[in-house]
């Protein structure tokens, strides 16, 4: 998940009070229902896609010789998706516990038939846990995964707090699954130990680019996001669709989570700022592809946009390659590429789209066509969609856990 939103300056209209909890239950329903895309049409015959077309999947449900699993930060978006992956997947677990806040604790969730009274976060909570899910923040995560990495447990970090720790894998397993090679629940040379979930533009980008990198080499990529409020979490969700409600009613706009009315509206990605004029929402794209890749070589720019979409983000990307890739042949490696679908129907001018995107396992890539700007075949423009919740959070941590199995 992205940054943790700061907190909003004033703003010309009066506050109002923190969204209710129909509300944010009413995003979270509308926007997280696993049968929400069956009414959208808009893929048809121009999509290429295949089921289950990411990593490996191991499917078992809950059996007693599988691993105890634990979720930190069950309360939020990518808790609760965490929940529906790892049951869409039948990952395998024979004990499955629910970690969060103080203020969460005692409340019930349900998973997988059962039901479970969540419990507060304490050093003590990952005592026998094998597997351990994490979002809950990086401060959250920098305080207990080391501990629970030391008590023998296996964490996937999806909070920014590890990722450029040399020392810890950052994993998307389509793209480079060797770099966690160690860790195995049973028989790894590891024994508990931490893995980096990336941001999600950083997998989004590379579930699209990777084929082609390893295909011809990108010298140079350029990369335009425009990122939904599921980014920023359930509130920001919620916020959103208050503040499309207040402005269509003529009402004064809710701003508790944003600085900035985001309902018809965007605005440069929230992340603070650095000192050399990008935000770290765009330097994280920029040092998290190098370490994924293994390489400082290819020359990297992006410029991080929020905009007014739930829940999964879109962005448009320049590559100058090292050497040339047609059309063609680069439709080809992306139909090939697990855990890639096209929507690139110029005819009837159908290409991706979030809603397109949304509560699906693929990353979808379209606009694919050359470059004009550069000579021969050097360089290839795409635009890719991918849920930011799921691929870009939920999806690629349970991929993860997977192959410590």
């Amino acid at each position: 998940v992205e940054n943790t939103v700061p907190p909003p300056t004033s703003s010309p209209f009066p506050m109002q009070s923190l969204m209710p909890p129909n509300v944010l239950a009413g995003a979270r329903a509308s926007y997280a229902a696993p049968n929400s895309r069956a009414r959208l049409n808009c893929r048809n015959a121009m999509v290429t896609r295949r089921p289950n077309s990411g990593a490996m999947t191991t499917r078992a449900g809950k059996t007693p010789d599988g691993p105890k699993v634990a979720i930190a930060g069950i309360s939020g978006a990518v808790g609760t998706e965490f929940m529906r992956v790892l049951v869409e997947r039948d990952f395998p677990y024979s004990e499955m516990k629910m970690l969060a806040s103080a203020r969460s604790a005692g409340k019930s969730v349900d998973f997988d038939g059962e039901s479970y009274v969540i419990e507060e976060l304490t050093e003590a909570s990952f005592d026998g846990v094998d597997i351990a899910l994490f979002s809950a923040g990086g401060s959250i995560s920098k305080k207990f995964a080391p501990l629970a990495a030391k008590k023998g447990c296996f964490v996937v970090d999806n909070s920014s707090a590890f990722r450029m720790d040399p020392d810890v894998p950052l994993v998307i397993p389509e793209v480079n699954p060797e770099a966690m090679a160690e860790y195995k629940w049973k028989g790894g040379t590891k024994k508990g130990g931490i893995i980096a979930n990336p941001n999600c533009s950083t997998i989004i980008a590379l579930m699209a680019v990777t084929p082609i990198h390893r295909a011809v080499g990108v010298k140079r990529m350029i990369a335009s996001t425009y990122q939904a409020a599921s980014g920023a979490g359930a509130l920001a969700m919620a916020e959103l669709e208050q503040q499309t409600r207040d402005v269509l009613n003529g009402d004064p706009v809710t701003m508790e989570i944003f600085s900035w009315q985001y309902a018809f509206n965007l605005f440069s990605h929230n992340a603070p700022m650095t000192d050399n004029g990008y935000n770290e929402e765009e330097m994280k794209m920029v040092k998290e592809t190098a370490k994924i890749w293994g390489t400082d070589k290819v020359h990297i720019a992006a410029t991080c946009i929020r905009v007014p979409v739930m829940r999964a983000h879109a962005e448009s990307i320049n590559l100058q390659l090292e050497n040339e890739l047609s059309e063609d042949d680069a439709r080809e490696l992306l139909r090939k590429a697990p855990g890639v679908s096209i929507i690139d129907d110029r005819k009837n001018n159908k290409f991706p789209t979030p809603l397109d995107a949304s509560d699906q396992d693929d990353v979808f890539v379209g606009r694919i066509r050359r470059d004009i700007s550069q000579q021969g075949n050097f360089g290839l423009e795409l635009f890719v969609c991918g849920d930011q919740i799921k691929k870009g959070a939920a999806l690629n941590a349970v991929q993860v856990a997977e192959l410590l199995l």
